[in-house]
Protein backbone atom coordinates (compact mmCIF):
# COMPACT_ATOMS: atom_id res chain seq x y z
CA UNK A 1 0.00 0.00 0.00
CA UNK A 2 1.26 3.33 -1.27
CA UNK A 3 0.77 4.95 2.70
CA UNK A 4 3.35 2.07 3.85
CA UNK A 5 5.97 3.63 1.34
CA UNK A 6 5.14 7.45 2.69
CA UNK A 7 6.44 5.78 6.22
CA UNK A 8 9.72 5.49 4.65
CA UNK A 9 9.63 9.24 2.61
CA UNK A 10 11.68 10.25 5.68
CA UNK A 11 13.95 12.26 3.12
CA UNK A 12 11.13 14.28 2.14
CA UNK A 13 12.38 17.12 4.36
CA UNK A 14 15.39 17.02 2.48
CA UNK A 15 13.59 18.85 0.16
CA UNK A 16 14.81 22.42 1.53
CA UNK A 17 17.15 23.57 -0.26
CA UNK A 18 16.75 21.90 -3.37
CA UNK A 19 12.73 22.84 -4.33
CA UNK A 20 12.39 26.43 -3.74
CA UNK A 21 10.05 27.86 -5.87
CA UNK A 22 8.13 27.13 -9.25
CA UNK A 23 5.47 28.31 -12.21
CA UNK A 24 2.17 26.52 -12.43
CA UNK A 25 -0.56 27.35 -14.24
CA UNK A 26 -0.19 30.63 -14.60
CA UNK A 27 0.79 31.07 -10.75
CA UNK A 28 4.34 31.49 -9.62
CA UNK A 29 5.07 29.34 -6.02
CA UNK A 30 7.25 29.08 -3.60
CA UNK A 31 7.77 26.25 -1.46
CA UNK A 32 8.55 27.23 2.35
CA UNK A 33 8.23 24.32 3.97
CA UNK A 34 8.92 20.67 3.87
CA UNK A 35 8.85 18.22 7.45
CA UNK A 36 7.95 14.85 8.29
CA UNK A 37 6.92 12.94 11.53
CA UNK A 38 7.15 9.33 12.51
CA UNK A 39 4.18 8.39 14.39
CA UNK A 40 4.72 9.04 18.51
CA UNK A 41 2.87 11.48 20.37
CA UNK A 42 3.08 14.95 19.72
CA UNK A 43 1.34 17.97 19.88
CA UNK A 44 1.16 20.87 17.31
CA UNK A 45 0.16 23.75 19.38
CA UNK A 46 -2.35 26.60 18.03
CA UNK A 47 -0.29 29.17 15.33
CA UNK A 48 -1.13 30.58 11.93
CA UNK A 49 1.27 30.83 8.82
CA UNK A 50 0.84 33.57 6.19
CA UNK A 51 0.92 30.02 3.56
CA UNK A 52 -0.56 27.23 2.88
CA UNK A 53 0.17 24.39 5.16
CA UNK A 54 -1.21 20.60 4.04
CA UNK A 55 -0.28 17.79 5.95
CA UNK A 56 -0.56 14.56 4.95
CA UNK A 57 -1.66 11.41 7.09
CA UNK A 58 -0.01 8.25 6.76
CA UNK A 59 -0.92 6.17 9.90
CA UNK A 60 -2.18 6.52 13.30
CA UNK A 61 -4.98 9.15 14.39
CA UNK A 62 -5.14 12.79 16.03
CA UNK A 63 -7.09 15.82 15.50
CA UNK A 64 -7.03 19.13 13.23
CA UNK A 65 -8.41 21.69 15.08
CA UNK A 66 -9.18 25.09 12.82
CA UNK A 67 -10.64 28.03 14.95
CA UNK A 68 -13.37 26.55 16.52
CA UNK A 69 -13.86 23.36 14.63
CA UNK A 70 -12.01 20.24 15.57
CA UNK A 71 -11.68 17.22 13.15
CA UNK A 72 -10.93 13.71 13.67
CA UNK A 73 -8.10 13.09 11.23
CA UNK A 74 -6.79 9.29 10.33
CA UNK A 75 -4.53 7.14 8.01
CA UNK A 76 -5.23 8.38 4.69
CA UNK A 77 -6.36 11.76 5.44
CA UNK A 78 -4.82 15.30 3.94
CA UNK A 79 -5.83 18.21 5.77
CA UNK A 80 -5.02 21.93 4.93
CA UNK A 81 -4.62 24.97 7.14
CA UNK A 82 -4.90 28.14 4.67
CA UNK A 83 -2.94 31.43 5.08
CA UNK A 84 -4.05 33.49 8.18
CA UNK A 85 -6.16 30.15 9.36
CA UNK A 86 -5.36 29.31 13.36
CA UNK A 87 -4.88 25.85 13.86
CA UNK A 88 -3.76 22.65 15.82
CA UNK A 89 -2.66 19.22 15.54
CA UNK A 90 -2.58 16.46 18.41
CA UNK A 91 -1.71 13.22 17.84
CA UNK A 92 -3.45 10.01 19.49
CA UNK A 93 -1.39 8.45 22.52
CA UNK A 94 -2.71 5.49 21.55
CA UNK A 95 -2.17 5.24 18.19
CA UNK A 96 0.27 8.04 17.22
CA UNK A 97 -0.01 10.45 13.99
CA UNK A 98 2.26 9.94 11.68
CA UNK A 99 2.29 12.70 9.01
CA UNK A 100 4.00 14.35 6.16
CA UNK A 101 3.92 18.24 5.41
CA UNK A 102 4.62 21.00 3.07
CA UNK A 103 3.99 25.01 2.67
CA UNK A 104 3.79 26.80 -0.25
CA UNK A 105 2.73 30.44 -1.27
CA UNK A 106 0.34 30.53 -4.40
CA UNK A 107 0.71 34.57 -6.35
CA UNK A 108 -1.42 35.41 -9.33
CA UNK A 109 0.10 35.97 -12.37
CA UNK A 110 -1.45 39.32 -14.29
CA UNK A 111 -2.26 36.69 -16.81
CA UNK A 112 -4.07 34.48 -14.52
CA UNK A 113 -8.14 35.12 -14.60
CA UNK A 114 -9.41 35.39 -11.10
CA UNK A 115 -12.81 34.19 -12.17
CA UNK A 116 -12.23 31.40 -13.57
CA UNK A 117 -12.51 28.36 -11.38
CA UNK A 118 -10.45 25.26 -11.19
CA UNK A 119 -7.71 23.37 -8.59
CA UNK A 120 -6.98 26.41 -7.44
CA UNK A 121 -10.24 27.09 -5.56
CA UNK A 122 -9.58 24.10 -3.24
CA UNK A 123 -7.02 26.23 -1.70
CA UNK A 124 -8.26 29.70 -2.12
CA UNK A 125 -12.17 29.38 -1.46
CA UNK A 126 -12.92 29.45 2.11
CA UNK A 127 -15.92 27.39 1.48
CA UNK A 128 -13.96 24.25 0.53
CA UNK A 129 -13.31 21.38 2.97
CA UNK A 130 -10.06 21.15 5.32
CA UNK A 131 -9.87 17.53 5.42
CA UNK A 132 -10.51 15.19 2.57
CA UNK A 133 -10.06 11.48 1.82
CA UNK A 134 -9.72 12.82 -1.93
CA UNK A 135 -5.38 11.92 -2.04
CA UNK A 136 -5.34 12.26 -5.88
CA UNK A 137 -2.15 10.80 -6.01
CA UNK A 138 -0.23 12.74 -3.11
CA UNK A 139 1.26 9.40 -1.80
CA UNK A 140 2.94 8.96 -4.17
CA UNK A 141 4.34 12.33 -5.30
CA UNK A 142 5.75 12.31 -1.51
CA UNK A 143 7.30 9.23 -2.56
CA UNK A 144 8.76 10.57 -5.31
CA UNK A 145 10.24 13.72 -3.94
CA UNK A 146 11.86 11.93 -0.85
CA UNK A 147 13.03 9.53 -3.45
CA UNK A 148 14.89 12.16 -5.46
CA UNK A 149 15.89 14.50 -2.67
CA UNK A 150 17.66 11.43 -0.60
CA UNK A 151 20.24 11.24 -3.70
CA UNK A 152 19.97 13.69 -6.77
CA UNK A 153 21.26 13.00 -9.58
CA UNK A 154 21.80 14.50 -13.16
CA UNK A 155 18.43 15.84 -14.08
CA UNK A 156 16.86 15.99 -10.64
CA UNK A 157 16.25 20.35 -10.91
CA UNK A 158 13.90 19.41 -13.73
CA UNK A 159 12.63 16.37 -11.90
CA UNK A 160 11.74 18.44 -8.37
CA UNK A 161 10.09 21.30 -10.47
CA UNK A 162 8.25 18.84 -12.50
CA UNK A 163 6.67 16.82 -9.07
CA UNK A 164 6.33 19.75 -6.91
CA UNK A 165 4.29 21.68 -9.79
CA UNK A 166 2.13 18.60 -9.38
CA UNK A 167 2.79 18.26 -6.20
CA UNK A 168 0.84 21.65 -5.78
CA UNK A 169 -1.85 20.92 -8.53
CA UNK A 170 -2.83 17.81 -6.42
CA UNK A 171 -3.01 19.12 -3.34
CA UNK A 172 -5.60 22.03 -4.95
CA UNK A 173 -7.47 19.28 -6.88
CA UNK A 174 -7.57 16.98 -2.88
CA UNK A 175 -10.30 20.11 -1.48
CA UNK A 176 -11.88 20.99 -4.70
CA UNK A 177 -15.44 20.65 -6.10
CA UNK A 178 -16.02 18.60 -9.21
CA UNK A 179 -17.42 21.79 -10.40
CA UNK A 180 -13.88 23.50 -10.21
CA UNK A 181 -12.18 20.74 -11.93
CA UNK A 182 -15.05 20.26 -15.12
CA UNK A 183 -13.17 20.93 -17.96
CA UNK A 184 -14.03 20.92 -21.90
CA UNK A 185 -11.54 19.24 -23.14
CA UNK A 186 -10.94 20.21 -27.31
CA UNK A 187 -10.08 16.91 -28.72
CA UNK A 188 -7.48 17.06 -31.39
CA UNK A 189 -8.77 15.90 -35.10
CA UNK A 190 -7.44 11.46 -34.60
CA UNK A 191 -7.85 11.48 -38.20
CA UNK A 192 -4.89 14.17 -38.76
CA UNK A 193 -2.85 12.43 -35.94
CA UNK A 194 -2.73 9.17 -37.48
CA UNK A 195 -1.80 10.40 -41.12
CA UNK A 196 0.56 12.34 -39.21
CA UNK A 197 1.95 9.35 -37.53
CA UNK A 198 1.85 7.25 -40.85
CA UNK A 199 4.06 10.53 -42.70
CA UNK A 200 6.25 10.26 -39.98
CA UNK A 201 7.22 6.66 -40.29
CA UNK A 202 8.05 7.23 -43.22
CA UNK A 203 10.05 9.56 -43.03
CA UNK A 204 12.20 8.29 -40.42
CA UNK A 205 12.49 4.79 -42.36
CA UNK A 206 13.49 6.46 -45.98
CA UNK A 207 16.35 4.29 -46.38
CA UNK A 208 14.88 0.83 -45.33
CA UNK A 209 12.29 -1.36 -47.31
CA UNK A 210 8.63 -0.22 -46.16
CA UNK A 211 5.46 -1.93 -47.25
CA UNK A 212 2.04 -0.34 -46.62
CA UNK A 213 1.65 -3.19 -44.35
CA UNK A 214 4.46 -1.72 -41.91
CA UNK A 215 2.91 1.51 -41.84
CA UNK A 216 -0.67 0.51 -41.16
CA UNK A 217 0.71 -1.83 -38.19
CA UNK A 218 2.23 1.34 -36.54
CA UNK A 219 -1.35 2.89 -36.09
CA UNK A 220 -3.07 -0.22 -35.93
CA UNK A 221 -4.75 0.18 -38.85
CA UNK A 222 -5.79 -2.70 -41.86
CA UNK A 223 -3.65 -1.66 -45.28
CA UNK A 224 -6.49 -0.72 -46.97
CA UNK A 225 -8.11 1.26 -44.45
CA UNK A 226 -4.50 3.24 -43.82
CA UNK A 227 -4.45 3.37 -47.38
CA UNK A 228 -7.40 4.90 -47.88
CA UNK A 229 -7.32 7.40 -44.76
CA UNK A 230 -3.95 8.36 -45.99
CA UNK A 231 -4.89 9.46 -49.64
CA UNK A 232 -8.27 10.97 -48.63
CA UNK A 233 -5.77 13.65 -46.35
CA UNK A 234 -3.12 14.19 -48.67
CA UNK A 235 -4.22 13.49 -52.17
CA UNK A 236 -1.22 11.01 -52.14
CA UNK A 237 -0.90 7.27 -51.75
CA UNK A 238 1.52 5.78 -49.11
CA UNK A 239 3.86 4.33 -51.76
CA UNK A 240 3.78 7.76 -54.00
CA UNK A 241 4.57 10.27 -50.33
CA UNK A 242 7.18 7.97 -49.68
CA UNK A 243 9.09 7.88 -52.91
CA UNK A 244 8.49 11.84 -53.05
CA UNK A 245 9.94 11.93 -49.61
CA UNK A 246 13.00 9.80 -50.65
CA UNK A 247 13.72 12.05 -53.58
CA UNK A 248 13.24 15.09 -51.88
CA UNK A 249 15.51 14.03 -49.51
CA UNK A 250 18.34 12.51 -51.87
CA UNK A 251 18.20 16.03 -53.61
CA UNK A 252 18.99 17.41 -50.16
CA UNK A 253 22.62 15.31 -50.29
CA UNK A 254 23.74 15.63 -53.60
CA UNK A 255 23.48 19.35 -52.69
CA UNK A 256 24.51 19.56 -49.30
CA UNK A 257 26.67 16.48 -49.24
CA UNK A 258 29.74 15.05 -51.31
CA UNK A 259 28.93 11.46 -51.25
CA UNK A 260 28.55 9.36 -54.26
CA UNK A 261 25.19 9.32 -56.17
CA UNK A 262 25.26 5.40 -55.38
CA UNK A 263 25.71 6.35 -51.47
CA UNK A 264 22.97 8.87 -51.73
CA UNK A 265 20.52 5.99 -53.48
CA UNK A 266 21.18 3.64 -50.71
CA UNK A 267 20.19 6.11 -47.95
CA UNK A 268 17.30 6.90 -49.29
CA UNK A 269 15.99 3.48 -49.50
CA UNK A 270 17.46 2.75 -53.11
CA UNK A 271 19.87 -0.53 -53.53
CA UNK A 272 20.46 0.05 -56.86
CA UNK A 273 21.78 3.29 -58.62
CA UNK A 274 20.21 2.75 -61.76
CA UNK A 275 16.67 2.67 -60.73
CA UNK A 276 17.55 5.72 -58.35
CA UNK A 277 18.74 7.50 -61.49
CA UNK A 278 15.73 6.91 -63.45
CA UNK A 279 13.43 7.91 -60.74
CA UNK A 280 15.31 11.19 -59.90
CA UNK A 281 15.33 11.77 -63.66
CA UNK A 282 11.68 11.16 -63.67
CA UNK A 283 10.76 13.93 -60.84
CA UNK A 284 13.24 16.20 -60.71
CA UNK A 285 14.00 16.67 -65.13
CA UNK A 286 17.80 15.75 -64.53
CA UNK A 287 19.95 13.24 -63.57
CA UNK A 288 21.49 13.38 -59.75
CA UNK A 289 25.02 14.24 -61.48
CA UNK A 290 23.63 16.90 -63.33
CA UNK A 291 21.05 18.09 -60.18
CA UNK A 292 24.49 18.23 -58.01
CA UNK A 293 26.86 20.43 -60.97
CA UNK A 294 23.47 22.89 -61.37
CA UNK A 295 23.01 23.62 -57.78
CA UNK A 296 19.81 22.01 -57.90
CA UNK A 297 19.01 24.54 -61.03
CA UNK A 298 17.02 22.98 -64.62
CA UNK A 299 18.36 24.84 -67.75
CA UNK A 300 15.84 24.43 -70.04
Amino acid sequence: MILNQVAEATAFVDLVGLLESGEVDGFDVDFLSWGFYEPSYWRNYAHTHSYFEVCLAYSGQGTFTLGEATHPVSSGDVFIARPGDVHEIVSSRTSPLGIAFWGFTLQQSAATATSRRGWWTGLVSADRPDVSTSLEGLPELVVALAAEASAPRSGHQNVLAALGAALVVRTGRAFASADDLAIDVVSTDRTTSTVAAMERYLSDNLGRTISVRDVAAVVHLSTRHAERLFAQQTGSSLMAALRRLRLERAAHLLLETEDPVAHVARACGYPEARAFITAFRRHYGQPPGSFRSHGGTLHL
